[in-house]
């Protein structure tokens, strides 16, 4: 399999990023760029998808509240969690769970920095389980992909070091009793440091194979 162009961008606002996206998606339908793993952070937000209830977001609108054309619910990003944005065209790469694939990259990054993490089955008939999840189910990163014209966008958010009680504010993932977590948190609960930014933009793009 091909590798994937690493971009790494900093901190970008969220409806900036979107629309970039949106051109990276063009400009790959038209082979005019690579399939791309895009990193980055975004100043706080509450994105949500087209099937979120209404009563699962915060009454509080302190912080910004966008509508996105992702799958999965509502999410926060935010300072301290790495956002990788997937642009990949899947008629050329094959068929393929694209989000099996992304859960199994992250866990891959998650192994290589020392963290054991897994995925989940999905129940028949309950909420999604998508996503990285410690052995003891507390939830580490969230993912929300779209396939359209056979290419892929949005990804997922991996909590490094984010303000957790944001996540109080409303329904994460459309789960009211999941337990979100943090590299840092983890990280703590071994008596070790927390991996830098950096050194985990590092461990994901290397386990995507993008360079």
């Amino acid at each position: 399999m091909t590798t994937l162009e690493r971009v790494d961008l900093g901190e970008v606002p969220y409806a900036e990023a979107v629309e970039e996206m949106g051109e990276w998606v063009r400009q790959r339908r038209e082979g005019l760029i690579r399939d791309r793993l895009v990193l980055l952070t975004h100043p706080p937000v509450i994105t949500y998808g087209v099937r979120t209830p209404l009563h699962e977001l915060p009454a509080d609108r302190s912080i910004p509240l966008v509508a996105v054309d992702r799958g999965g619910q509502a999410t926060y990003h935010g300072p301290g969690q790495l956002v990788g944005y997937l642009v990949v065209n899947l008629r050329e790469r094959g068929p393929a769970d694209v989000v099996r694939w992304v859960e199994q990259g992250l866990i891959r990054a998650l192994d290589a920095l020392g963290f054991p993490a897994i995925r989940r089955d999905t129940p028949r008939g309950s909420q999604s389980l998508v996503g990285v999840w410690t052995p003891d189910h507390r939830k580490v990163a969230s993912i929300g992909m779209r396939i359209r014209g056979g290419v892929t966008s949005h990804g997922f958010a991996l909590n490094i070091a984010p303000d957790m009680a944001r996540f109080s504010a409303f329904v994460a993932c459309g789960l009211p009793e999941v337990a979100m977590t943090s590299l840092t948190e983890l990280a703590a609960a071994d008596g070790r440091p927390a991996p830098a930014e950096e050194t985990v933009r590092t461990a994901v793009a290397e386990a995507f194979d993008a360079v």
